[in-house]
């Protein structure tokens, strides 16, 4: 609660907090429209791979022409470690170019934020372990839901409370996991005309709905907070923020968790497709357990919705905006030396799974597209299995045959062992499976 008055300090001493923005998209055009409104806050460069449509993006947001008159736009990454930056945000979407951007910040020692959650789940315990020894900051990014809910699950510990459960909620049903970018915009009550004027990327908006996302951010949480992830991947039970305590509990306890302490998503759909009651479709929640009589009163006494048992309660944000709330992760990063949570542990990973049956000789095309969807399972299943990470089921060719709703392998694609971010996962595998 202290960041506006530090950054008030710092901008009193002449030495405002300077930023690099990798990746001009929706998150980082959204974290720019806010920047002309925090006095002590800069962004002198924006590297994109299109810069005149960055340019594009801060006329469309607002910046003023002299504003952008001052701002360096540029493709090459190296012009965002220059002396003066102090924060680098990465907010490309591309697994291998924020391995390789984060490590090269890492190196300039600036601190890195990691919009980019492809990137953080793939080899993100090996990145924030590389910042701790280099004394840089490696953070999740505040606004996305990752580091919402690692907030909370900060809250409740620190107060006192065990927690039984984290994560968020999403628009899901069983059926999804198979579609392909063709059949997307139906689901989203869009046309593609729509889609396309909009300027809306249907593989990106397909990797939200066929469960992927989903399973990269749990795995992200799960990776920052020591919680569990299911054992055979997310369930998606229906639940209203209201039944949050009920739904949410061990499966010994009458809920539908293999135990206590996991993360899980909730869907805002009934399996029959109506919509839940009160759904967290936007939010982020945490369960919560009493550790004793005298707390579970509390939670009665001042209007807590629990199971009925009264034990188990929740709290939760019905909403999370974003680019639009990401100063809190630069801020902290810069004034106070501090991530909006980061990986300390390998618990969770995203593989690659089977949208069809697939041919070899077929290309993959990644998370949201027509040939996978990413499954999270707990890291030592995944390393146990030989599995291929989601992050890296992007052209690479298939060498056998793979079943609809099989895992894939390492072995069942033809992989660069040369490619650095294949080198940079294998290193991070190495490193935690011990």
């Amino acid at each position: 609660m202290n960041l506006h008055s530090l950054l008030q300090a710092r901008h009193a001493s002449g030495q405002p907090v300077r930023v690099a923005l990798i990746g001009a998209g929706k998150f980082g055009s959204m974290f720019l429209s806010q920047v002309p409104h925090v006095v002590g806050l800069e962004v002198p460069v924006i590297i994109d791979l299109d810069p005149e449509r960055a340019r594009d993006a801060c006329r469309t947001i607002g910046w003023s022409a002299e504003l952008i008159e001052r701002t360096a736009f540029s493709v090459d990454g190296a012009k965002a470690l220059a002396d003066n930056i102090d924060v680098v945000v990465e907010a490309t979407g591309s697994p291998a170019a924020g391995i390789r951007h984060a490590r090269a910040a890492i190196r300039a020692g600036k601190h890195i934020v990691m919009v980019n959650v492809e990137a953080d789940v793939l080899a993100g315990p090996l990145l924030a372990d590389e910042a701790r020894t280099a004394g840089v900051v490696y953070s999740l990014a505040y606004g996305d839901q990752p580091a919402l809910t690692a907030e909370l699950v900060d809250w409740a510990r620190a107060t006192g409370f065990h927690v039984v459960a984290a994560g968020k909620g999403t628009k899901y049903l069983p059926a999804y996991h198979d579609v392909t970018p063709d059949g997307v915009w139906q689901h989203y009550g869009l046309t593609a005309g729509e889609a396309q004027s909009a300027g809306m990327n249907p593989q990106m908006f397909n990797s939200f709905l066929d469960g992927t996302k989903s399973a990269i951010e749990m795995a992200a949480i799960a990776n920052a907070t020591a919680l569990d992830v299911p054992n055979d991947g997310l369930l998606f039970p229906p639940c209203g923020v209201d039944d949050l305590p009920h739904v949410l509990r061990p499966r010994e306890r009458g809920g539908v968790l293999e135990r206590s302490g996991m993360v899980e998503v909730v869907s805002s759909l009934e399996r029959d497709g109506r919509p839940v009651f009160r759904d967290l479709r936007w939010g982020v929640y945490v369960v919560l357990e009493a550790p004793n009589d005298y707390a579970a009163d509390c939670f009665r006494q001042y209007g807590l919705k629990t199971d009925t048992s009264g034990r188990y309660a929740a709290m939760y944000k019905p909403y999370h905006l974003i680019g639009l709330e990401l100063n809190v992760s630069v801020l902290s990063a810069a004034l106070r030396k501090e991530p909006t949570g980061q990986p300390r542990g390998f618990r969770g990973d995203v593989v690659a799974v089977a949208k069809k049956t697939l041919r070899a000789g077929e290309m993959l095309d990644g998370e949201g597209g027509y040939t996978v969807w990413g499954k999270v399972l707990p890291a030592a299943t995944s390393l146990q299995l030989g599995a291929l990470p989601i992050g890296l089921a992007h052209r690479v060719k298939l060498t056998r045959d793979v079943a609809h709703g099989e895992v894939l392998r390492w072995s069942d694609v033809a992989i660069d062992t040369a490619d650095e971010t294949v080198s940079v996962r294998k290193q991070m595998e190495a490193v935690f499976a011990r």
